[in-house]
């Protein structure tokens, strides 16, 4: 089935693991009219790393479970199924097979490294930016700003798992991997 009228916004990353934050993302998202679904895209693994700690498919199931109960989101297998790093571009081409218009949703935090992603120049010309603010770090008034108020990251919570800050849908489930 062909979508070419939807806009969608595509929030893709590792998940590694899903936390309050990147709900608080979507439900942000999920109130913006001028977009018509929610594309989640886990990552298989992220191009800018070498290592992933829960299995990627571990992820994909979580993050289903996270977001069954919201309106027009979908969980995309797409990276998954890939078994390799995948440049955002290639997914936003994919995406652009379906799809009439992409907003790509980032955190903050890439901003620095925005221009080492691959084809960025030809990026930036397919997709309209969404930052999400984290860390008080300074946005970019040339990209549309999401403020959230959630002050968490995956990387911290490898460190040091603290089940307030998962989704409730699976926080048990996500403390228990994230413990071994």
């Amino acid at each position: 089935m062909r979508n070419k009228y939807l806009t969608i916004a595509l929030y893709g990353g590792s998940f590694d693991p899903p936390h309050i934050g990147h709900k608080a993302i979507v439900e942000a998202l999920n109130k913006l009219d001028y977009i018509d679904k929610i594309v989640i895209m886990p990552t298989f693994l992220n191009p800018f790393k070498c290592v992933s700690h829960a299995p990627s498919e571990l992820r994909f199931k979580w993050l289903k479970e996270i977001f069954k109960d919201f309106k027009n989101i979908k969980i995309d297998r797409y990276e998954v199924n890939q078994k390799r790093k995948v440049p955002t571009i290639e997914s936003v081409k994919y995406l652009l097979k379906t799809y009439k218009k992409i907003y790509l949703v980032i955190g903050a935090d890439n901003l620095k490294d925005l221009n080492k992603w691959n084809n960025f120049e030809e990026l930036k010309e397919l997709v309209t930016f969404i930052v999400a603010s984290r860390d008080n770090i300074p946005m970019d008034t040339k990209f549309i700003n999401l403020n959230i108020d959630e002050s968490v990251s995956s990387s911290e919570l490898r460190k040091n798992i603290n089940i307030s800050k998962l989704p409730k849908e699976c926080a048990t489930e996500i403390e228990q991997y994230y413990k071994k």
